[in-house]
């Protein structure tokens, strides 16, 4: 059974700094793309970023481009999510999700909410001015 749970989220002010982890178990980890989706009061959920099963293709939506760095550790299963410079318009509930194993799909990550079955709980973060 997948497992994922997302920590480190939180009230910051704007400018200041959050990461976000996610631990996964149950699944082969390096065998799935992992990304992360976030979902504003009001407004579909979106993918801001993803990273391929071997990390070395990254995907960030053009808001967070250059603010957040999504990093992935295979020995402890756990996805990262290092955002700096937070913004009021970056509040939401933010969520982890995998998709693989790899080689049932193409080598791209990005992809909609659907295409990612295995997700956890999400985390919010509140960014106030």
């Amino acid at each position: 059974q997948v497992q994922m749970v997302e920590s480190g989220g939180g009230l910051v002010q704007a400018g200041e700094s959050l990461t976000l982890s996610c631990t996964a178990s149950g699944l082969n980890f390096d065998e799935y793309h992992m990304a992360w989706f976030r979902q504003a009061p009001g407004k579909e959920r979106e993918q801001i970023s993803c990273i391929s099963h071997s990390g070395s293709i990254t995907y960030y939506i053009d808001s967070v481009k250059d603010r957040f760095t999504i990093t992935r550790d295979g020995a402890k299963n756990t996805l990262y999510l290092v955002m700096n410079n937070l913004k009021t318009e970056d509040t939401a509930m933010y969520y982890c999700a995998a998709r693989g194993p790899y080689y049932y799909y193409s080598e791209s990550c990005v992809n909609s909410w659907a295409r990612f079955p295995d997700r956890g709980q999400g985390t919010q973060v509140t960014v106030s001015s």
